[in-house]
């Protein structure tokens, strides 16, 4: 990890030789809300200027196949029960401002989040719960590199039984497609995921958290699921490729970058969030070396 922001840094000689090298920019900025957060969030106007004020910054770094791949969340409108566009607005200027293609929007749903916003949800029983993010996958390229076969998921019990048995009903369907006689016979392995991605992030005595503790280090309020950050890595780059996070916060990117072999650098400006992240690398290096 290295010490700074992440606009200083990447504009210094020492990361100069990741120009041009750099697969996937997978990153959680911090969210556009309307009021401060401890881990340094800026506020309205002036998010959607500072993100897509990145763009070309991102692209003197990404491969002309890479990709930009950014999750942000939802935020409501300063003391009423109505939700802000802010990050929608940020997501669009960033993707105009520096013509980039949207290849894929995905959403990741955490089915354990807490109810929220209170004052609406749990107080005035006027909203449900807000439980999702988006995910936002962008590239100069409309083709970057992608491979779908590295996020497949098992099969159901129904779709083991049906390649065993050997068939199923073909034919067409009320939505006028037609099935084919063998369309679903061939075994590829797994069956492809949908973007809806479903993380509970829910671990409250990881590794990460214990190590912290032990060394009266403040973990980061606003850690990603390590499952969204494997599931692009694996989907969007190869082993030996180079994955950049601009915003690493307690690093959950590099973590899953290194246990999938591959190489990372995060940009970060707390100490302490740094310090924390070594939790993460400590368990990984020990089952490695077993």
């Amino acid at each position: 990890m290295l010490h700074g922001k992440s606009e200083e840094i990447l504009q210094s000689p020492e990361v100069g030789f990741l120009r041009k090298n750099i697969q996937l920019i997978f990153t959680s900025p911090p969210f556009p809300l309307n009021r401060k957060k401890a881990y340094g969030n800026l506020l309205g106007e002036e998010y959607k200027r500072w993100l897509a004020n990145f763009g070309a910054i991102f692209l003197e770094f990404l491969r002309p196949d890479g990709s930009i791949v950014i999750e942000v969340g939802n935020s409501w409108n300063t003391g009423r029960p109505t939700m802000s566009t802010l990050a929608l607005e940020a997501l669009l200027e960033f993707k105009s401002q520096n013509n980039l293609h949207l290849c894929q929007e995905f959403v990741c749903f955490n089915p354990a989040r807490l109810p929220s916003p209170a004052q609406w949800v749990n107080v005035e029983r006027i909203r449900v719960t807000d439980s999702f993010t988006r995910v936002w996958w962008l590239s100069p390229s409309e083709r970057p590199k992608a491979n779908n076969r590295g996020v497949l998921r098992q099969y159901s019990a129904s779709m083991e039984r049906l390649l065993e048995r050997g068939s199923y009903n073909s034919g067409s369907r009320p939505s006028e497609h037609h099935i084919g006689d063998d369309s679903f016979l061939r075994n590829n392995g797994g069956s492809i995921p949908s973007n809806v991605l479903i993380f509970a992030n829910t671990a409250a005595n990881d590794r990460y958290q214990r190590y912290c503790k032990e060394y009266e280090l403040h973990p980061h309020p606003a850690r990603m699921p390590v499952g969204l950050a494997d599931f692009f890595v694996r989907f969007l780059t190869d082993e030996g490729d180079v994955v950049l996070d601009p915003f690493a916060g307690s690093n959950t990117t590099g973590y899953a970058a290194e246990t999938l072999r591959r190489y990372w650098v995060g940009l970060e400006p707390d100490e302490a969030y740094i310090q924390g992240s070594k939790g993460r690398f400590s368990s990984f290096r020990e089952k490695i070396q077993k």
